[in-house]
């Protein structure tokens, strides 16, 4: 049975540290969107500022526990797959900051009407990715207990893209005012939203194909 945490402990430290990141970030991301679809900009611009350090500092963590492996030769077997496991879980804090980057370059206007739309959108994304950092964090002790939140994982990414793809109708079907210009904005800002899920539902993915080559 695969157990980091016998195997080096300050590698397990820094696995432990840069989940930590990650789990940060996304509490940033979720209020950051949701201050900003309130109209609270100053929040919103400190949410952005600690995201865009806590994406750094994964960066900086995940770099040392690849040097590590690599000089330690650890777990030979399964060090790629590993690697590129807390790749992907990276790709979850690049994408949210980046998410509320193009926000704050772009400014989109959300008609009141679909605020609350936007919102529970943040959310479901979110939550994909709340579900998928304790399958991460307890693949390496206990990988026998990662299916469940994976479940959960799926069922709020389908949760996700159906709410989204119902907005981008909307949008498009009952917002007769607005400009196309302005209607294919607010489908660029639901469908980046969105990309957040299915970066922890590829988390998800792998971690379900890293359970089933342990046991073999």
């Amino acid at each position: 049975m695969i157990n980091i945490f016998k195997t080096s402990k300050s590698v397990a430290l820094s696995i432990d540290e840069f989940f930590d990141k990650v789990d940060l970030g996304t509490l940033n991301f979720k209020k950051g969107l949701n201050n900003y679809v309130d109209g609270n900009i100053i929040e919103f611009k400190q949410n952005l500022k600690s995201i865009s350090s806590l994406e750094k500092e994964a960066d900086t963590i995940q770099r040392k526990i690849e040097n590590d492996f690599y000089l330690h030769s650890l777990m030979p077997n399964y060090s790629s797959d590993i690697l590129n496991l807390l790749e992907s879980v990276d790709d979850i804090i690049d994408m949210s900051k980046d998410v509320l980057s193009q926000f704050d370059v772009e400014t989109p206007h959300i008609p009141e009407a679909i605020k609350k739309d936007y919102i529970e959108l943040v959310n479901f994304s979110s939550k994909s990715v709340e579900n998928v950092l304790p399958a991460a964090r307890i693949f390496f002790t206990q990988p026998d207990k990662v299916k469940d939140s994976i479940q959960k994982v799926l069922f709020y990414h389908r949760e996700t893209d159906t709410l989204s793809a119902n907005i981008k109708r909307k949008i498009f079907q009952e917002f007769d005012t607005l400009k196309l210009s302005e209607k294919l904005h607010l489908r660029y800002f639901a469908l980046h939203i969105e990309q957040v899920s299915d970066a922890a539902k590829d988390v998800a993915q792998q971690l379900s194909s890293l359970v089933i080559k342990i046991k073999m």
